[in-house]
Formats: structure tokens, sequence, C-alpha cells
């Protein structure tokens, strides 16, 4: 059965939605603790969403010192495996470099709580190319989600754009809702693919990108 970490950072609370979506799709999920270093067992190592640390300084900026992330950088650097951040998860992959770009207040200085749409924008990667919908209804949860890097073409020429709002919650450049390093090993997002897993929280939508992860990760 493909493995699924989830770390776990103090402050974390998206990590039992985590675990059950991912076993909904059909990983063997188990947590793993921010100062834990053995995580390259692990097919996907999933960053959930919360306020790891409190989210002082800067939403995930405390969390890129954990011990932990110098393994995902190993993680990453060696092509172990992929790697999924959401929304906090994201804050944390960009404030540790993984992830070009920087998610900032949103636009409206509110917290946003809410169910949005998001079109898939490249269906070449092992992300995204199971996904059948061309639209994906996802909940969002932040205060920090406005997406902004200075180079928004380089992005663009590169098939680095993952998911865009349909209609632009916070302001994010070129209603960017997910992106992809250059590698297409990590996923970072805002809205919460975990929290939309099945019909019972919503239409399920969500498990649409968990399922073409694992097939990815089975087909290699």
């Amino acid at each position: 059965m493909i493995k699924a970490g989830i770390i776990v950072f103090p402050g974390t609370n998206c990590d039992r939605d985590a675990e059950f979506a991912l076993k909904m799709a059909g990983f063997d999920a188990e947590y793993i603790w921010h100062d834990f270093k053995d995580i390259m067992k692990y097919n996907l190592i999933f960053i959930p969403g919360g306020f790891s640390y409190g989210d002082y300084l800067r939403a995930g900026a405390l969390a890129k010192f954990s011990p932990v992330m110098r393994e995902v950088e190993k993680y990453v650097e060696e092509n172990r495996g992929l790697v999924l951040g959401v929304c906090n998860g994201f804050q944390i992959l960009t404030e540790s470099g993984l992830l070009k770009g920087t998610l900032t207040k949103n636009k409206s200085l509110k917290f946003i709580c809410k169910d949005i749409d998001i079109k898939v924008i490249n269906r070449k990667t092992p992300f995204s190319r199971y996904i059948k919908k061309e639209k994906l209804t996802i909940p969002i949860a932040h205060a920090e989600g406005n997406y902004y890097i200075e180079n928004y073409e380089y992005l663009k020429g590169n098939n680095l754009i993952a998911f865009e709002y349909i209609n632009n919650p916070n302001g994010s450049i070129g209603n960017i809702a997910g992106i992809y390093n250059e590698k297409y090993n990590i996923l970072g997002m805002m809205p919460h693919p975990e929290r939309n897993s099945v019909k019972t929280f919503g239409n399920g939508d969500g498990l649409e990108i968990l399922m073409s992860i694992r097939r990815s990760l089975e087909n290699e």
C-alpha cells in the first residue's frame, strides 16, 4: 500500500482531516512529529493546515526551522516521493524556499472560510494527471492566502501553476490557488482538498486530487 506521512507541528489542526481523507483515497497514513527525521520511507509527505507555532512572525516562518523540514528538503532533492502542502503547509513550503513566491494577508484583510471553485491548469503532473473534472469545488479557510510572486511570467511560462480560482477570493496574483516546483514533486495549494473528500462534506471533489496522487505513485 502507498504510504503517506502527515507532518504535525505545534499548532497544526488539520492532521486528522488529512488522515481521514488519505485513507479514503487508499493511502496507508500515519503522523510524523515535527522533530522526526526518518521520512524517506513514505511515498507522500502531506503538510497540513493549521497555525504552526501560532503563526508568530508570519504563517510558516517558524515551522521552516523544524528538524523535519531539513528532511523534507533532502526528500525532495533525492526525489523520494511527492510533497503536498495545504494552506499552512503551502505557507511553510514558501517560507522554506521549496516553492517560489510568498503568501500574504488577504486583500480584504479578513479571514475567509467558504467553498470556492478552482480550475485545473496543468494536467501533466503526478498530482493532476488523473483528475477527471475541469472544475473542482474545494473549501478555503485562511487569513494569509494572497499569493504573490515578482516573476509571475516565470510560473506561467514554465507550467508551474497548478490551480486557479474562478472567482479570486483573496487577491492572489493571476488568480493562483496552487503551484508546483520545477521538478513537479511538490504541490502547494491554499484550498483544502481533505475537507471535501466524501460527499457527506460536500461533493467529494477533494478526493480527485488525492486519488490522482495515489494512482500516479502506484504507476511509477
